[in-house]
């Protein structure tokens, strides 16, 4: 198997190639310190070489068939599969995440890689449309889009790297990739690896190990980047969203989340708490469609807290590499003292304590806090942590317009004994994605993945993404003689 901590330099023009920066970055196992890996960064010369290449390689890739496309494809999951323990260890140590996690990271990861194969049949399909001029023949092309520049989070890099990657080369695109640089071997190496394994041609894949100190908003402001692949915080996105307007450039952006999980007045509140307990305690509470507010009618109100209450305290925490541990460390200190901030905050506000957690280490066990005012700093934040806030609601519509109640729109979810009225009232929630009787954490490569609001622009998924990542022209044949007016 390969040593991926040997695989900690970027990779460029197809090859494994050292930072030129005097700077290098240690990536730390966020649970015991240790170092994974240490890296020198790359600079912004190496990122504008970068590029340089993607554009030349993309030209020659655009012209390959799409059974050249689907065997590279095929032979980048052979490579997932194969090779599953030790990326999965690799996830473990530098993600800060759960054995669990860490396998349901590569399984989605595997089916994006295996859903874009279906994608390679797309570019270059004719499509006529009828022409109200006689002689005339309108025939729509899609193409491949370009190069297109990808930034990637540090919660689920290989995965949220790989629906990004794995669709524009299919799709005849090349790709300039910047891991977060705290997961640069699960959220880079690896996927270059797969694809240097799997014969990609040079230059089409280009995985860059920096930071933006080195690099600044090089990524953003690169004349050959046609698009910009981003999921990451609000904040990011839009500046990102400025720079792509000044320079008319596509953005496809998955941001942050405060995702409502709603209990109406006939939910089964076991099944409920089921479901919540997985919805906001997987990884810690970092990722974007966590939920973030439990807003539950008052007649099951208290039912529902003990019940939450009573598992989250025992919810295995500690070392993720123990198969049993639900709870691993957050990715740094940072994040663990801003939750701390978050937590201490929402205490002098009066927020009542349902469950009082620990840090340990760079642990966070489970905190429950109760009668939650939906408008409060605490309700309106991201959290991105094991801190659950649970809000009241007089009526079912109440609890609907709660939900709406925020800059975001990510996920939500609805629990309810109605199905019928479950779906409508899902279609009243001003969010990208609303999951009836289930949490908020889902994902699959055949559904559009993304945000209303503050929470995004653009769809992952199959066929979404297709649009997103090509381009549409208009050839129009004049077959007979057309007569002018002048």
């Amino acid at each position: 198997m390969t040593r991926y901590e040997e695989l900690n330099r970027s990779f460029i023009n197809g090859q494994w190639t050292e930072g030129r920066s005097d700077r290098t970055y240690d990536i730390l196992n966020p649970y015991d310190g240790s170092t994974v890996a240490s890296v020198r960064l790359a600079t912004a010369v190496q990122l504008q070489e970068a590029f340089e290449t993607a554009k030349k390689a993309q030209r020659e890739w655009a012209q390959t068939s799409a059974d050249e496309r689907k065997e590279i494809l095929h032979k980048a999951a052979e490579y997932l599969k194969a090779d599953r323990e030790a990326i999965v260890d690799v996830i473990v140590r530098e993600t800060g995440g759960s054995v669990l996690k860490a396998n349901v990271e590569h399984h989605l990861a595997l089916e994006v890689l295996e859903e874009a194969i279906h994608f390679a049949d797309e570019i270059y399909k004719v499509r006529e449309v009828p022409a109200a001029i006689e002689g005339k023949v309108n025939h729509i092309h899609r193409l491949p889009l370009g190069v297109i520049a990808s930034i990637s989070p540090f919660n689920f890099p290989l995965n949220l790297s790989m629906r990004t990657i794995a669709p524009a080369i299919a799709l005849g695109n090349s790709v300039v990739h910047k891991p977060d640089i705290q997961v640069g071997l699960t959220g880079g190496c690896i996927i270059a690896k797969a694809f240097e394994h799997a014969g990609l041609p040079a230059g089409v894949l280009n995985v860059i190990l920096t930071d933006i100190t080195e690099i600044g908003d090089g990524m953003l402001t690169n004349p050959h980047a046609q698009l910009i692949s981003f999921t990451g915080s609000t904040a990011v996105g839009r500046h990102i969203g400025e720079i792509a307007g000044r320079n008319l450039k596509r953005v496809a952006l998955e941001l942050g989340g405060n995702s409502p999980f709603v209990v109406l007045s006939d939910a089964d509140v076991d099944r409920a708490v089921d479901a919540a307990v997985f919805g906001k305690f997987i990884h810690q509470g970092q990722i974007c469609m966590i939920i973030n507010r439990f807003i539950i009618h008052k007649d099951k109100y208290e039912e529902f807290v003990q019940k939450f209450v009573e598992r989250a305290k025992a919810i295995p925490y500690g070392d993720p590499r123990d198969p049993k541990t639900v709870i691993g460390p957050l990715i740094n200190e940072r994040q663990l003292e801003k939750a701390i901030n978050v937590i201490e905050e929402a205490k002098r506000e009066g927020a009542k304590v349902a469950l009082e957690g620990e840090r340990i280490g760079n642990v966070l066990t489970p905190y429950v806090f109760t009668e939650v005012s939906n408008s409060s700093k605490l309700a309106q934040t991201e959290l991105f942590a094991p801190i659950a806030t649970m809000i009241r609601a007089d009526t079912d519509e109440e609890a609907i317009r709660m939900a709406n109640d925020t800059e975001y729109g990510l996920s939500s979810a609805i629990f309810t004994s109605d199905l019928a009225k479950g779906e409508e009232l899902a279609l009243q929630i001003d969010s990208g994605m609303t999951h009836v009787n289930d949490q908020t954490v889902n994902d699959s490569p055949t559904i559009p993945f993304g945000g209303n609001k503050a929470s995004g622009l653009g769809r992952f998924g199959n066929p979404w993404i297709v649009e997103e990542f090509t381009v549409t022209k208009w050839v129009s044949v004049q077959q007979t003689y057309r007569k002018y007016p002048f």
